[in-house]
């Protein structure tokens, strides 16, 4: 079980990535599709649910065109 101070930072960092893929004009569906994910896997992360793979997150910035480092951003 997670403990408080990880679904805090799970739920900052899906914040982080909701506001960079709206930034870029992205929809989840167009996200998804482009990454091969489902669409509620994307919500999930977004939402802080799960704790995605470090491989998924890098695929994630780079679709969305921005580094890893730019997804912690200031977590």
């Amino acid at each position: 079980m997670k403990n408080n101070e990880d679904i805090l930072f799970l739920k900052a960092l899906g914040q982080k990535i909701k506001k960079i893929r709206t930034e870029k004009g992205y929809t989840q569906a167009q996200l998804s599709a482009d990454l091969g994910m489902e669409i509620s896997q994307i919500s999930r992360i977004e939402r802080g649910v799960v704790n995605t793979s470090v491989l998924n997150l890098k695929k994630i910035a780079s679709l969305l065109n921005v580094s890893i480092k730019d997804l912690f951003g200031s977590l």
